[in-house]
């Protein structure tokens, strides 16, 4: 059975103005998305930030409170049952049942979107190579180990061979070498032609998305390319090297210009707004609290652009 998606036209998620209220709290604010088609687009930002609330409502099971959002041609909410076995979505909480084996599982979701008989079997036996479950499909699915469970998750949210993945920080739960090679299989997938909505707290995982929306308090803070991004920093990155790197922080922490001061090993990696002279300037504050360091530009990374986006400044 082929894995490959159907080709469509126009983008895949097109949201504009969309707002999503829960009594006094505005949960995401006026948010303007495009992504297009057989593209991993990643979602970042902090906790609180809105990127759940935001998903849910792409899948259609939060209506917007405002603005309005189109995914896949249906306008939602208005169209979210016909969407349903168009997409698929992965929650960051295992959803899947426990007590029922790795193949019961695939079964019943199969059923629940339509796969029935020889093409669920086939389908079935297709991603249980695929993901390297064949050993495990008599294991109870509560018995399996973070990355077991997390490849068993994301078979059941592709057996129906959805247009649309929406992701919610799918990783979290699981090691290095896991998180790797599910991104090796979401890169396989795009490259069939589905597209995929990737939230996410990791800086490495970002990076490899096609393109990065960074979301905080609600609002679409940056959107582009992670290089693009990168490249279009409002701000001076640098490294400094002394001896007493946490005492240099606070001091560096505490100047205007300074956007982000963190320690990286023995050293200090500082984000500081564009100025005549920056170098010289840290160098010779440190100096004055007699602190002897050396001060030198570095190359922005995607760190970088994620504190400018999300500095949280004092209230007025």
């Amino acid at each position: 059975m082929s894995t490959e998606i159907p080709a469509a036209i126009g983008p895949a998620i097109v949201a504009e103005g969309l707002s999503k209220r829960f009594g006094a709290v505005l949960a995401v604010d006026s948010l303007r998305l495009s992504v297009r088609r057989s593209e991993v687009y990643g979602f970042l930002g902090p906790n609180g930030s809105g990127k759940s609330t935001t998903i849910r409502m792409l899948c259609g099971l939060l209506a917007p409170s405002a603005g309005s959002v189109e995914v896949l041609g249906y306008r939602l909410p208005g169209e979210a049952e016909e969407l349903k076995r168009r997409i698929g979505y992965m929650t960051q909480k295992f959803s899947l049942y426990d007590d029922l084996s790795v193949e019961e599982n695939l079964q019943f979701l199969g059923a629940l979107h339509g796969v029935h008989g020889a093409r669920a079997r086939t389908r079935i036996d297709e991603l249980c190579e695929l993901y390297r479950l064949g050993e495990f499909r008599r294991r109870l699915a509560g018995t399996l180990s973070g990355g077991q469970r997390q490849r068993l998750a994301l078979a059941s949210t592709v057996l129906h061979q959805p247009e649309l993945l929406l992701l919610d920080e799918p990783t979290s739960a699981v090691d290095p070498q896991s998180r790797r090679e599910f991104w090796d299989a979401l890169f396989d997938l795009a490259q069939a032609g589905a597209t995929l909505l990737v939230s996410t707290h990791y800086m490495d995982e970002a990076e490899r998305c096609h393109r990065l929306a960074i979301l905080d308090r609600g609002r679409l803070v940056a959107d582009g390319e992670p290089q693009a991004l990168m490249g279009e920093l409002p701000g001076t990155t640098l490294r400094v090297d002394c001896s007493e790197p946490r005492q240099a922080q606070a001091i560096l922490a505490r100047l205007p210009e300074v956007l982000g001061a963190a320690q990286i090993g023995g050293h200090l990696r500082v984000l500081a707004a564009h100025g005549p002279r920056r170098v010289e300037q840290l160098r010779e504050v440190l100096r004055g609290a007699g602190i002897e360091a050396e001060v030198a530009p570095t190359p922005p990374n995607l760190e970088d652009v994620f504190v400018a986006a999300t500095r949280r400044r004092p209230a007025p």
